[in-house]
């Protein structure tokens, strides 16, 4: 009777504490960005930010001078999956214009592409 009652505790922390770590273990990280087609679809969502802010620091701006204000008033950043801006194609054809000259001359690979 005392080895049953033992083992029933035991099952039952072990229970309690699995569950616990199930419901509290972070979700996976998502990489499923929309529209990218330049960068790599599977990057990270920190080289893509590191990548980004390095582009608002190089040219001075914010996000908003590429990417379209959200059309849902209650998101607070830019939709940046719309292609509603024009500078955001340009950003795009630098972006290719610059990865090729890099390839040809320099043999440098991009950031976003390397290891």
């Amino acid at each position: 009777m005392k080895f049953n009652r033992k083992f029933i505790v035991v099952v039952s922390m072990a229970a309690v504490v699995t569950t616990a770590v199930a419901f509290t273990a972070p979700p996976p990280d998502d990489h499923s960005f929309k529209n990218l087609k330049i960068l790599p679809k599977d990057i990270s969502h920190e080289k893509l930010d590191k990548i980004m802010h390095g582009f608002n620091n190089a040219l001075g701006v914010k996000c908003n001078f590429c990417h379209a204000r959200s059309q849902d008033t209650a998101v607070h950043h830019p939709d940046f999956a719309s292609d509603e801006k024009p500078e955001k194609s340009i950003a795009r054809s630098m972006m290719k214009m610059t990865l090729k000259i890099n390839k040809k001359f320099f043999e440098v690979k991009h950031p976003a592409f390397g290891p």
